[in-house]
């Protein structure tokens, strides 16, 4: 999760791969990227959880209304392995705040299995650059269709869509008092003021 603490290594346990994820002791929680860990050790702060409250309750039920994809929060695994791995010696493995899914061939009773369709984190300045450059880089080459950076002490949102050669262009960036509208579903307007509410 974007608002937590994450380790350069991990320490205590020896944490490679999707079987090593599943070893951990209950209430431990982390994140592999590239087969490297990240422990998050600190609780979400209370706004991180309000932005993504408020954005779950706008989304949502747009989603059950038009019976197409489904979003699910923080906890929830992607497991995202690379050409020629199983699921078990899989090196990627995270916990997106929110993650949208209109490919249901890809949910379990694990968590989704290959690329969600729309990844939204919200960062933490702390930790900025685990959202701004690992996971980034990670969902382009994974091909998540559209990633949003949430930003709660800038008021902002970064968007990242795919373009027609595979990669993120350059971001569109959405200021509070605008309306953001996910490349997925252009028909849903996100008042960026609700989404900052306090």
């Amino acid at each position: 999760m974007s608002d937590n603490h994450f380790s350069e290594s991990a320490v205590q346990y020896r944490i490679k791969t999707y079987q090593d994820y599943l070893k951990l002791p209950e209430g431990e929680r982390w994140e592999l990227i590239d087969g490297q860990a990240y422990a998050m050790v600190a609780a979400p702060s209370r706004r991180h959880q309000e932005i993504v409250t408020n954005l779950i309750a706008i989304i949502k039920p747009f989603l059950m209304k038009k019976g197409i994809c489904k979003a699910y929060v923080a906890p929830f695994d992607v497991r995202l392995p690379e050409e020629g791995e199983t699921e078990e010696n899989c090196r990627n493995v995270v916990q997106p705040d929110i993650s949208v899914i209109c490919d249901r061939t890809k949910l379990d009773d694990k968590g989704c299995l290959g690329a969600p369709d729309w990844i939204i984190e919200v960062v933490s300045p702390s930790h900025a650059s685990h959202d701004y450059v690992r996971k980034l880089n990670l969902y382009e080459r994974f091909g998540v269709r559209e990633y949003w950076i949430v930003n709660p002490d800038s008021r902002h949102i970064l968007v990242y869509r795919l373009g027609e050669q595979g990669g993120y262009g350059a971001p569109i960036m959405i200021r509070e008092g605008e309306i953001a509208q996910p490349g997925l579903f252009p028909e849903l307007n996100i008042d960026s003021r609700e989404l900052f509410a306090e």
